[in-house]
């Protein structure tokens, strides 16, 4: 509810035009767009919470790369769902390196946890790169569940 109640406010101050001029200046077309904006969105898992990102961020976002930019809703929610979870693995605020750290012995120092991490940070990336790339990963799975 208060996300909505921020996109409202935002969009009714014409926020939404200012972030879309911003991005129309950016190179490389709406493909570029969306480069920027999900490096923004993994940076910013470093330094806050999925929660944060999805309540300040994503109601400022969506609508114009939905509106603007003509991505399809579905495709890139599931994108920005698969930059998310990033967040749960990137030092120095991933909640699952403190889980980790939480269940872990004594002798495994918290910089293993984090140099640990970097394949499966990579795995991330190489997933959102696939869905990002071959859109039917997303689509196909829909009908498929839908049948």
């Amino acid at each position: 509810m208060g996300a909505n109640c921020f996109g409202l406010v935002f969009r009714g101050l014409n926020g939404d035009h200012l972030v879309q001029d911003f991005l129309k200046g950016l190179p490389f077309g709406s493909y570029g767009v969306l480069a920027f904006v999900m490096f923004v969105i993994f940076l910013l898992g470093f330094f806050i919470d999925y929660y944060e990102i999805c309540f300040i961020h994503v109601p400022i976002l969506v609508p114009v790369l939905v509106d603007h930019f003509g991505f399809d809703p579905l495709w890139l929610a599931i994108a920005i769902s698969v930059n998310l979870q990033t967040s749960f693995l990137t030092p120095p605020f991933g909640f699952s390196l403190f889980f980790l750290r939480g269940v872990a012995p004594p002798e495994v120092r918290t910089i293993d946890i984090y140099r640990g991490v970097v394949p499966f940070v990579t795995l991330q990336l190489i997933g959102l790169v696939l869905t990002i790339a071959f859109p039917i990963l997303v689509f196909g799975l829909v009908r498929f569940f839908r049948t």
